[in-house]
């Protein structure tokens, strides 16, 4: 037995990058995974929902890739409808969809300043409240957003990015209260140093990365996998950060 056998996982944002790595650790730990996002074909960046499928596929797991749009409300519904239909309900969200935008606020036109919010927020709201129903079906889960340190670097100035994802997390802070008499759990969890995804890549405004600031993929892979474990009577109500999990079961 693996971690997660018998679990239904549904990844949002999962065609490349962190949300990739994620649906692979979750499928390896025994989880069936419904790999979600907008690239059903091969676009400006690189992946696919039915690349990422494959090779869970390929690796001996479950996979079931559906298209996904996060700011579409049918959308959502649609593929969340597609999951319980293939494999019987879902236990574990990990809501990974979000784009980047780190300008200065008064240089951010507003298109910007609203895809930020369209997608890192409402999408998360979008697609935790298609899910919570179907947890709570299972009698118990778990709910993760990927969320990001730079809410805490006030210092470092505002980007419509940081407040969007400042956002996401008091949802989940707070819904982990709601969510506690139905045996969710419910966690944020960030990068503690830089992942260097495709999407930074396009979108990252040419800063350069200390190569000590780099964080590798599979530290936020490793720490979902964790954090798909729980329910309530687990960690629930927390911001993780990735490499500061002692992932044997303590926090460090």
């Amino acid at each position: 037995m693996t971690a997660l056998d018998g679990k239904v996982a549904f990844v949002a944002g999962a065609s490349r990058g962190i949300g990739a790595t994620v649906a692979e650790a979750l499928a390896a730990a025994g989880a069936a995974v419904v790999v979600a996002a907008r690239s059903e074909r091969q676009g400006r960046l690189p992946g696919t929902i039915g690349a990422v499928a494959d090779r869970i596929v390929a690796a001996g797991g479950r996979a079931l890739p559906v298209a996904c749009d996060v700011t579409s409300e049918a959308s959502v519904n649609h593929a969340v409808d597609a999951a319980v239909t293939e494999f019987g309900g879902i236990d574990v969200l990990v809501a990974n969809a979000g784009v980047l935008w780190l300008g200065a606020i008064e240089s951010t036109p507003l298109k910007r300043w609203q895809l930020c919010l369209d997608v890192n927020l409402t999408g998360v709201f979008l697609v935790t409240r298609a899910v919570i129903p179907h947890v709570r079906a299972r009698g118990g889960g778990s709910l993760i957003a990927v969320t990001t340190t730079g809410v805490t670097m006030v210092d470092h100035g505002a980007n419509a990015y940081w407040v969007s994802k400042a956002a996401a997390e008091r949802l989940y802070l707070g819904l982990a209260a709601d969510l506690r008499p139905d045996n969710v759990a419910v966690n944020c969890l960030s990068p503690s140093r830089v992942v260097l995804t495709e999407g930074w890549q396009a979108s990252g405004g040419g800063v350069e990365i200390p190569p000590d600031m780099v964080e590798p993929p599979e530290a936020m892979a490793n720490a979902a996998v964790w954090l798909a474990r729980q329910d309530a009577t687990g960690v629930t109500g927390t911001v993780q950060r990735s490499e500061s999990l002692d992932l044997s079961g303590e926090q460090t």
